[in-house]
């Protein structure tokens, strides 16, 4: 691997890192729920996922994909997962 490489993903992971934190890191999940059946319906999804809501209002669901295909699953720990419905 060459080093301009090397540096370009140190960038972009510590970049992707920061913006991860600075959503995340120190905030309050408040409520946890699969999406129902019009928020389904608005994303265009036929797999429901798991979404959380933050202390601050943000709102994160889990996408099988970055640009927003349909639901993905929630892997945690060693061996759970909260599947897609």
């Amino acid at each position: 691997m060459n080093e301009a490489k090397v540096r370009n993903d140190k960038e972009l992971h510590a970049h992707w890192n920061g913006v991860a934190k600075k959503v995340l890191l120190g905030k309050t999940i408040v409520d946890v729920r699969y999406l129902n059946d019009e928020e389904m319906e608005m994303m265009g999804w036929y797999s429901r996922p798991v979404c959380f809501f933050l202390n601050d209002g943000t709102s994160c669901i889990l996408s099988c994909d970055d640009e927003g295909n349909d639901g993905g699953v929630l892997f945690y720990g060693a061996n759970g997962v909260l599947p897609v419905l």
